[in-house]
């Protein structure tokens, strides 16, 4: 059953922090059974990382068996249009929510910059340590 236009979107997937996309996130761009994009993914129980097959869908490197199988949505556009001969393809990618990480890692970011634009503020101070230990010296009252 071929389909002349089918776009393949992801408007509610959970995006990985490197951009990929699960199993799930492939059967819905894809509209296929959940088994039959296993059958189309590239994997083999013999070897981790198999060499790039042009007919099957490649997921990306995985470190140990048991990680979950995650596809690049490029590669997922690429299969559909090259070997499903889907004619239109688009694999929409939005950006995850705000979680609790990025909202201290944005605070952190605005503080260092708040630091920053205060050093900048400053005159340009002695640039030695004796041209620093005189300045403070000379403002010693004598005893």
């Amino acid at each position: 059953m071929e389909q002349d236009s089918l776009p393949a979107s992801e408007t509610a997937a959970p995006i990985t922090p490197e951009g990929l996309i699960g199993i799930d996130e492939v059967q819905r761009a894809l509209n296929r059974s959940r088994a039959s994009v296993y059958r189309y993914t590239n994997t083999d129980p013999r070897n981790l990382n198999p060499p790039f097959n042009p007919r099957k869908l490649n997921p990306e490197y995985r470190s140990d068996q048991k990680d979950p199988l995650l596809f690049h949505p490029n590669e997922v556009a690429r299969f559909a249009r090259d070997v499903l001969r889907i004619k239109e393809v688009t694999v929409e990618v939005l950006n995850s929510p705000s979680t609790a990480t990025q909202q201290l890692l944005s605070s952190i970011l605005d503080e260092l910059r708040s630091i920053r634009s205060r050093l900048d503020a400053f005159e340009q101070g002695p640039t030695s340590l004796s041209a620093h230990r005189d300045t403070f010296e000379q403002s010693r009252p004598a005893a």
